[in-house]
């Protein structure tokens, strides 16, 4: 059983920097994605980034592209989320997810079989 847990969250003006960690256990990733989805109140559960395992590949969605980076520690069993310049438009729940025994990234989260609980990120302008 696969858990998940994610930290770093909170409250950082516009402008400004948080990076979200999400710490695995349960399992030895390989030929898994991790990724990052994130919900605003009212909205959709949508994708952020993801990084294919063992190659370290990653994708973004072109909304954070050239802002935030996905990275993961081997060591630790650990994915991160650095996310800087920070919108207004960035506020919403954080959630780290896993996509298990795949070959390539997939965007869409009913692929993913387990989630973290979700970090609150909250960005005032």
């Amino acid at each position: 059983q696969v858990q998940l847990v994610e930290s770093g969250g909170g409250l950082v003006q516009a402008g400004g920097s948080l990076r979200l960690s999400c710490a695995a256990s349960g399992r030895t990733f390989g030929r898994d994605t991790m990724g990052w989805f994130r919900q605003a109140p009212g909205k959709e559960r949508d994708f952020v980034a993801a990084i294919y395992w063992s190659t370290g590949k990653t994708y973004y969605a072109d909304s954070v592209k050239g802002r935030f980076t996905i990275s993961r520690d081997n060591a630790k069993n650990t994915v991160y989320l650095q996310m800087n310049s920070l919108q207004s438009e960035d506020t919403a729940v954080y959630y780290c997810a896993a996509d298990l025994s795949t070959d390539y990234i997939r965007l869409n989260r009913y692929a993913y079989d387990y989630w973290g609980q979700g970090t609150q990120v909250t960005v005032s302008s």
